[in-house]
């Protein structure tokens, strides 16, 4: 339920600020996972424009190996976030779970892409003939694949984790009951202990 401006008195009334919990059934996190793989954008276009080659390799469409990395990533996401929440007990907030997905769906794409602009180098020096041919090769890749392709991988890897953040924290969490301590037990999960 959305609050006019004027009822805002305290941070918790801010969207996205109620404290959540986990959902204790395991299809919510299967199904968070499966549908914060699903990126519309990503889908769309696959529908649309088909990829030429759906092989592995060097050839392999870019949103397949996206799509690949996203199954692998927000599962494994859904994972650390409930360790942390087990270590440390955050994020408790919907706005927490996004915000921790988009950060390090930003960080993973950057560093797969220059992941990606280093293979690119070695593969040729593979294929020189001889040492100026190598370096100019390696300029080349560098600059197309780390310093011009490094932003845009960025971007989408943060758009892409803003809607595996905004799955999972609407489908593998739910708003967390209010529990009154009338006798002063329950820790800040509001559970006895």
């Amino acid at each position: 339920m959305i609050k006019d401006i004027r009822h805002i008195e305290k941070p918790e009334d801010l969207p996205g600020q109620q404290e959540v919990a986990p959902r204790h059934e395991p299809q919510a996190a299967v199904v968070a996972a499966a549908a914060g793989a699903a990126w519309p954008p990503l889908i769309l276009t696959l529908l649309i424009w088909p990829p030429d080659n759906w092989l592995p390799g060097l050839e392999m469409d870019w949103r397949l190996m996206l799509l690949g990395v996203g199954v692998f990533a927000v599962p494994a996401g859904i994972w650390t976030l409930r360790k942390e929440r087990e270590r440390t007990g955050r994020p408790r907030t919907r706005l927490g779970i996004v915000w921790r997905f988009m950060l390090y769906g930003g960080l993973l794409l950057g560093a797969l892409q220059a992941l990606l602009a280093l293979l690119q180098s070695m593969i040729g020096w593979l294929n020189a003939g001889d040492v100026g041919q190598a370096a100019g090769y390696t300029e080349t890749a560098l600059l197309i694949y780390g310093v011009g392709l490094l932003p845009l991988a960025v971007m989408v890897g943060v758009s892409y984790a803003l809607w595996a953040g905004l799955c999972v924290a609407f489908l593998a969490y739910r708003p967390k009951p209010r529990v009154r301590d009338r006798l002063g037990l329950l820790d800040d999960e509001g559970t006895a202990g």
